[in-house]
């Protein structure tokens, strides 16, 4: 509903309809190379088939390693998006590819249709699709948030799962699912209530929860 913030329960896996699992000796070893780290991962499934996880904040390349990880630990399909120039030509034969099969999909942000219409058009051609976003786009600070995922959650009633990756408790996951409201200021700080106390590598270099 407008103007009111929705909480969402997590179903398990397969109540939320998620394809079958294939990959059992890689989830078992991704968990036991993170639990070698000190890490862990906090998971209890998703609300539905379609959504958004948004990780904040992202502040060092090695965010990257510790989120296949964990994606691999769940031993989900859980996609994100990178730019088409990643996707195509000799980087797309090579490096393309296996970005693909780790779950990358491309974006033109350079289309007329825009990123969130691609990315809508894409999650509604799969009857389970949910995206990994990284709102801040960089791994440096920056003094403001991108609002694709917003507009993108908004436009198709998407949960919307915060995810993040702590290194003070070295631990990752997505426990708390939202829908956001629509008003803008009043979802800007309720992410900013539940971020306030996960701590990045580079605690200095994490964005500035607001839009432009």
């Amino acid at each position: 509903a407008a103007n009111r913030i929705t909480v969402t329960t997590p179903a398990s896996p397969s109540d939320a309809e998620a394809p079958a699992k294939a990959a059992s000796r890689l989830s078992r070893g991704a968990r036991a190379l993170l639990a070698v780290f000190g890490w862990q991962v906090r998971f209890e499934g998703f609300p539905g088939p379609r959504g958004i996880a948004i990780v904040y904040p992202h502040t060092s390349n090695w965010d990257f390693v510790i989120g296949l990880l964990a994606k691999w630990t769940i031993d989900l399909p859980i996609r994100w998006v990178g730019k088409e120039s990643l996707f195509r030509g000799f980087a797309g034969a090579t490096l393309g590819r296996l970005m693909r099969h780790w779950g990358g999909r491309p974006v033109d942000r350079h289309h007329s249709s825009g990123a969130v219409d691609q990315l809508a058009a894409l999650m509604q051609s799969d009857p389970w699709f949910w995206l990994g976003i990284s709102p801040e786009g960089t791994r440096r600070k920056t003094d403001r948030l991108r609002s694709g995922f917003y507009h993108l959650a908004l436009k198709l009633d998407l949960p919307v799962g915060l995810a993040y990756i702590d290194y003070s408790r070295r631990e990752i996951g997505v426990t708390r699912f939202v829908h956001m409201s629509g008003d803008q200021e009043r979802d800007l700080n309720m992410l900013r209530d539940y971020y306030a106390d996960k701590v990045g590598r580079h605690p200095e270099q994490a964005s500035t929860i607001t839009f432009k």
